[in-house]
């Protein structure tokens, strides 16, 4: 007959607590899993000082379930991957899988990792809606499917299973890897001369310098935002992306007929105002132009727009700021000129997402 344990009676079956009191007075605590190795001899198995992990392992080697109140393995590597890898990301990147995290804990809420199969990880891609909302108006917006966002969810979760491989929470095979992509199309949208000209004409006189300044650097709009009178160096305006951290030096001088190019009479122009600001973006009190004030301007812009060009309401509402850096991309004759400066190392990105016009070519006679 077993002698009943006088110890540790909060514990699970053949997990062992240990304690040691150190010099610094404090009490160390430590779990053991009491096993057997091969011949049948008694073994202690580490489980880590952790109480939560320690009986996620205990039920790894029991083959049971975990005891009720201990957190599961893969709230465990999410907990982790939150605090260790998260961090390490772009603030709007941050701010986004936020949500999309959430989102996968909250469908994969009670599994395991040995429990998930590319099956489920289908069904979650298949299954992925948009929630029903109500505008401000009144009109309600019902559920749609969200191909993108399930896609944009799969690799977050994908590269967290990858991540818990690592650390050890689990050895299943990713059930990502072998799952299809929705397909997605790229927008095809392209802002004309036309368009262009009709919003930029209804702007405030810090957008139109916001519009200029992406066309014609190709960068997106944070990064636009983010120029100042540091970035000015050696004739070149030295621009760090944001979001893949590239860094380019886009030339204000053409070298071969020392001509400055539109890009460098643009920044002459801006450091020359009245009002002088470190920022190239500012408004006329020279304060900093923000993603918010960008947007409510061009809104706005965009607004006006539409109602003194009727004839071009459609496709004006449809225009985003965003799209100066494809237009940008679309009116570069030469791609890899174009890949350059919008700072692709694969030429087929820009010339599948971001080339919206056809290529030149010759008839033929």
């Amino acid at each position: 007959m077993n002698r009943p344990r006088t110890t540790g009676q909060h514990l699970p079956p053949r997990m062992l607590e240990r304690r040691k009191t150190l010099k610094s007075g404090k009490v160390w605590v430590g779990y053991y899993y009491n096993g057997r190795d091969e011949a049948g001899k008694r073994v202690e198995v580490p489980l880590g000082t952790d109480l939560a992990v320690a009986k996620a392992k205990w039920a790894e080697l029991e083959r049971k379930p975990a005891p009720v109140g201990s957190a599961s393995r893969m709230d465990m590597a999410w907990t982790k991957y939150l605090a260790d890898i998260m961090p390490t990301k772009a603030p709007k990147t941050q701010r986004e899988q936020a949500h999309e995290v959430e989102r996968l804990r909250a469908y994969f809420r009670g599994a395991e990792f040995e429990q998930i199969t590319p099956a489920h990880v289908a069904q979650y891609r298949d299954g992925r809606r948009t929630k029903a909302r109500t505008l401000a108006s009144g009109q309600v917006m019902p559920a749609k499917p969200a191909p993108v966002a399930a896609n944009r969810e799969l690799a977050l979760f994908s590269h967290y299973w990858n991540k818990a491989r690592e650390w050890g929470y689990t050895q299943a095979a990713n059930p990502v890897q072998g799952v299809s992509k929705n397909r997605e199309r790229p927008r095809a949208f392209y802002a004309d001369d036309a368009i262009w000209h009709a919003v930029r004409d209804q702007a405030a006189t810090e957008l139109q310098d916001a519009m200029d300044l992406a066309y014609l650097s190709g960068q997106r709009p944070a990064d636009v935002l983010r120029f100042s009178s540091r970035d000015l160096v050696d004739d070149a305006l030295q621009v760090k992306q944001g979001k893949t951290g590239k860094l380019l030096r886009i030339l204000l001088t053409d070298a071969a007929t020392g001509q400055r190019s539109q890009l460098g009479l643009l920044v002459d122009r801006l450091r020359a105002r009245t009002v002088r600001s470190a920022w190239l973006i500012n408004t006329p009190a020279g304060q900093p132009l923000s993603l918010a004030m960008l947007r409510l301007r061009f809104n706005a812009a965009r607004d006006q727009a539409a109602a003194a060009h009727p004839e071009l309401a459609e496709r004006i509402r449809a225009f985003q700021f965003r799209d100066a850096r494809p237009k940008a991309a679309s009116e570069i004759d030469r791609l890899d000129d174009a890949a350059a400066l919008l700072g692709h190392s694969d030429r087929q990105i820009t010339k599948t997402v971001y080339r919206r016009v056809g290529e030149r070519v010759k008839p033929t006679r």
